[in-house]
């Protein structure tokens, strides 16, 4: 299958630059597989989609203020980098930004002198593993100097200290409680601790689970076709409390209903729901038959991203991209700051 046929036109003002201005002011598209009805509701509708015993999968990691700022220790030059991941404690995969690429062995100044690294390996597309050192925790250090680790479509002209102080608290779900994301799992920034409970009291469960978001999981495809596609790894935890929740609702008739792809890519690894922990790089594409999913939350996604062919083969391609046509003829807001659709 073609990677252009995932293709479709966005006018770049509905690219959303900013969070609207509550988590509960989003816009919710509801598309029903079955008939193809498409509805135009708020994420607080969300109430009326969902009843008892439905369980509701929410993906709980944290994203870290992974963007910092420093410079060779040499020359001074400036860099900025993104930390990916921690691959063995102290060792970081990164992206990095520099006007001339250190030399493996050479030093950096990190984060006002609060840190200190050394070039390990490097990589391809701006990638490197760095060895970072620090008299205190690390995560203390970004949490006073690191920058949320906003996705490229997001540019804004200046970023203001308030602005960076905003986007510290709304880059990130309200029940994030696991560090290690290097991008936000975006459809559950639209839940309130309000919304939340307003679905636990009419009998919806809620199972949370992990898996650390990389930025491979943003990145469009650029294979002619998508089967050749390299698909990236992504570390998942399942516990045993949430598995149980997951299958009583299953039991008893509910439906799994997967809060983002993050979540439906964990789903969606295991044979069996169970409590696991490990590394999936699934790609779900049509044809694909879920065993674990019933309906998902979801984003608007980029062209020709995995993400959007997973959404293909949960609602069927040409489904979709009609559902994409409505948005963007409703001026629907897309990307991580953008609105949602709950396909069912």
């Amino acid at each position: 299958m073609k990677t252009d046929l995932f293709n479709y036109e966005l006018p770049p003002e509905l690219i959303a630059q900013h969070p609207a201005e509550r988590r509960d002011m989003a816009r919710m598209m509801v598309l029903h597989r079955d008939t193809g009805l498409i509805e135009h509701r708020c994420i607080t509708s969300i109430v009326d989609y969902l009843r008892a015993p439905d369980v509701l999968v929410l993906n709980n990691t944290k994203v870290i203020p992974a963007r910092i700022f420093g410079h060779k220790a040499a020359s001074g030059g400036k860099a900025e980098l993104l930390l990916l991941e921690e691959t063995v404690p102290g060792e970081w995969k990164v992206l990095m930004k520099t006007s001339r690429r250190p030399k493996i062995g050479e030093s950096l100044i990190l984060c006002s002198g609060k840190a200190r690294a050394t070039m390990l390996y490097d990589g391809e597309q701006g990638e490197a593993v760095l060895k970072i050192e620090s008299d205190r925790p690390l995560m203390e250090i970004l949490d006073e100097e690191g920058v949320p680790p906003l996705p490229p479509y997001i540019a804004r002209k200046e970023q203001s200290a308030d602005q960076i102080a905003i986007d510290k608290q709304r880059y990130q779900t309200v029940y994030a409680s696991a560090p290690g994301a290097a991008a936000a799992p975006t459809a559950g920034l639209h839940f309130t601790p309000e919304l939340l409970q307003t679905l636990e009291n009419q009998g919806v469960g809620k199972a949370e689970l992990t898996l650390h978001v990389g930025l491979g999981t943003f990145r469009p495809v650029s294979a002619e076709l998508i089967t050749d596609h390299d698909m990236h790894h992504e570390r998942y935890a399942v516990s045993k409390e949430a598995a149980r929740t997951i299958n009583a609702a299953k039991q008893a008739g509910g439906r799994v209903v997967a809060v983002g792809s993050t979540s439906v890519r964990t789903l969606e690894s295991l044979p069996a729901i169970e409590q696991a922990e490990g590394s999936t790089n699934i790609f779900i594409h049509p044809p694909y038959a879920f065993r674990n999913v019933d309906a998902i939350l979801t984003n608007f996604h980029l062209p020709k991203s995995t993400l959007l062919m997973m959404m293909s083969a949960f609602a069927g391609r040409e489904q979709m991209l009609r559902a994409y046509e409505t948005a963007v003829q409703e001026k629907y807001r897309f990307f991580s700051y953008g609105d949602c659709m709950l396909i069912l």
